[in-house]
C-alpha cells in the first residue's frame, strides 16, 4: 500500500527522521519498537520488523542458522537440495 501524505520532513544532524504519527499508527509502530530499514532502488524501505524467513518471507521462522532466521519448509529444501548435490 503506497500512501501519500505530502508531509516532508528533513534529516537532522544525526541522521535522524520523525516518522508522521498517523502512519505509525496505520503499522502499529509504538515507541521503541524495532523498524527494519532497507532499499529498494533508490528507495529508503522503513517496515515495522517481524522475525520473517531470510529465503521466502513467511512469518515466525522456527530455526535460526548463522544469525539468520528460517523456515522449516526452506530448510527441507536446502536439505533436499544439499543430498541431491551429492
Amino acid at each position: 500500500m503506497k500512501l501519500s501524505t505530502g508531509i516532508v520532513r528533513r534529516v537532522d544532524e544525526l541522521g535522524r527522521i520523525v516518522i508522521p504519527i498517523e502512519m505509525r499508527n496505520a503499522l502499529d509502530i509504538a515507541q521503541k519498537d524495532p523498524v527494519e530499514i532497507s532499499m529498494e532502488g533508490s528507495s529508503i524501505i522503513l517496515r515495522k520488523y517481524e522475525n520473517r524467513c531470510v529465503f521466502c518471507g513467511a512469518l515466525r521462522p522456527a530455526i535460526r542458522f548463522n544469525g539468520k532466521l528460517m523456515c522449516k519448509k526452506c530448510l527441507e529444501k536446502i536439505n533436499e537440495q544439499t543430498k541431491n548435490e551429492k
